[in-house]
């Protein structure tokens, strides 16, 4: 989405990976829990993913090395504070079974953890293996062209994957239903299909009846509103949409009106911001100038 305020229409899948990337800023400092027992690659590595960035601008992450199957198994069974993802190396020692003995506590334990396997056995036994017998989402292989940057590229992926799902799950206990083809912007989402419309999760309901949803029309010209975002649209361009020849300003305010209040209604139920403090800030639905005019702005 654009940063000047532009919204897109987009498809199911645009529409999640978008939200994936508003839930995927609340990560904070990522918890990486690594299990490689060979100093070089993690004197190669460590310092990488220390200071990457997973997609909230934090450079300071937590890099938990384990160099024996023992201590990351005491680790995974009595650490309380859970990591944001688990690499492991699947042979250790010479034993090509350590990594998969912990992945199988990993599994038990942290079962909503993604685990990549940084491995010299790609293309292996081992790594067929890993895909058909543990829960690894990724095998990564050591000996490979820039290893740091791919390693820090697939741990973003998978953490924005994260994200999705835990925002997916936050929206199913909250009945807040994204459709196959829906508007977004900001907090506000317009379903195209049945034209509910959302505010932080909330649907907006008739001010006057709040068991009643809002009439077509001050749904209509929301949509317009938002897909012209930021530019603004006067009352005889709202009647053009419209195909309405007697749609009059009065008629534009009055709609803008019934909205503004089914906003508020809509905030006050999900204890965010109340929409009047927020279009008197210059966001929302603002109006624009003397010629009768009004925008979305987000």
């Amino acid at each position: 989405m654009a940063e000047d305020g532009h919204i897109q229409q987009l498809s199911g899948l645009k529409l999640l990976h978008l939200l994936a990337s508003k839930s995927f800023k609340h990560i904070g400092m990522a918890h990486i829990f690594w299990v490689e027992d060979q100093y070089h690659w993690i004197d190669k590595i460590k310092p990488v993913l220390e200071r990457a960035d997973f997609g909230d601008g934090t450079v300071a992450n937590k890099v938990s090395i384990h160099r024996f199957v023992e201590s990351a198994c005491q680790a995974i069974n009595h650490d309380k504070n859970l990591p944001d993802i688990v690499i492991l190396d699947a042979n250790m020692n010479g034993n090509d079974d350590a990594g998969f003995k912990i992945s199988k506590l990993v599994a038990k334990k942290w079962s909503q953890i993604p685990v990549i396997y940084l491995s010299e056995h790609s293309g292996t036994g081992i790594e067929q293996k890993a895909f058909e017998q543990t829960q690894a989402q990724d095998f990564i292989a050591k000996h490979q062209q820039n290893i740091e940057k791919v390693i820090c590229w697939r741990i973003r992926a998978l953490l924005r994957q994260q994200a999705l799902n835990l925002q997916m799950e936050k929206q199913k206990q909250q009945g807040f239903r994204v459709s196959e083809n829906s508007l977004i912007s900001g907090d506000l989402v317009i379903d195209l299909i049945t034209w509910n419309v959302y505010w932080h999760h909330i649907k907006l309901m008739n001010p006057t009846n709040s068991k009643r949803p809002l009439t077509p029309m001050p749904r209509k010209i929301l949509r317009y509103l938002v897909e012209s975002s930021p530019r603004a649209i006067t009352t005889s361009q709202m009647a053009q949409k419209l195909d309405n020849e007697q749609f009059s300003y009065d008629n534009y305010r009055q709609h803008i009106k019934v909205l503004r209040q089914s906003f508020e209604q809509a905030a006050e139920a999900a204890g965010s911001e109340s929409f009047k403090v927020l279009t008197q800030s210059g966001k929302g639905i603002v109006t624009f100038g003397d010629d009768g005019a009004y925008c979305w702005i987000k």
